[in-house]
């Protein structure tokens, strides 16, 4: 796929190491990368996260987080990207959370997606965070939020070294 094949080459160009915490994508994300060849040199690690316990558990997400502003929200997805890069030494991350459908959920609508982008720079930590909303199955919408997760990857990188962020 070539969405993730030039996202391998970007890694290695720029001497990234990845890891995720995938909830909605279940680990597609790291499946795309490892499927180039090379690509593996690439990643550090990957959680799949469902439950609110694993995501408290694994990735230090705050029940206050959860609670307040839902699963499928930003805010869980940048304490998913910020736990899973505080137990690594990778230097970029990517977490997913959402709902891939077919029902609304808490009033979210199906295909709703959140994500968020970290990156280590110098000494410091790039956070970047958004919400999308994809189109067709369950399938679709996972694999949609999969590319759209690594095609954003190096213009988030391109922001982080330009010094924006959280």
């Amino acid at each position: 796929m070539f969405v993730a094949a030039s996202t391998v080459e970007y890694l290695k160009r720029n001497r990234l190491v990845i890891t995720t915490a995938e909830s909605c994508t279940a680990g597609k994300i790291i499946t795309l990368l490892s499927e180039v060849d090379g690509g593996g040199s690439c990643i550090e690690s990957a959680y799949v996260v469902y439950s609110p316990e694993a995501k408290q558990r694994l990735l230090k997400v705050r029940a206050y987080t959860i609670n307040t502003f839902n699963l499928t929200s930003c805010e869980v997805a940048r304490e998913m990207v910020l736990g899973a890069l505080d137990d690594s030494p990778a230097n970029v991350a990517i977490a997913t959370t959402g709902i891939l459908g077919p029902d609304v959920i808490d009033g979210i609508p199906p295909g709703t997606v959140c994500f968020a982008w970290a990156y280590r720079v110098g000494r410091g930590l790039s956070v970047f965070s958004r919400k999308e909303r994809f189109m067709g199955s369950r399938e679709d919408v996972q694999l949609a939020a999969s590319l759209h997760a690594l095609k954003s990857l190096p213009h988030f990188h391109q922001l982080a070294m330009a010094g924006e962020g959280a």
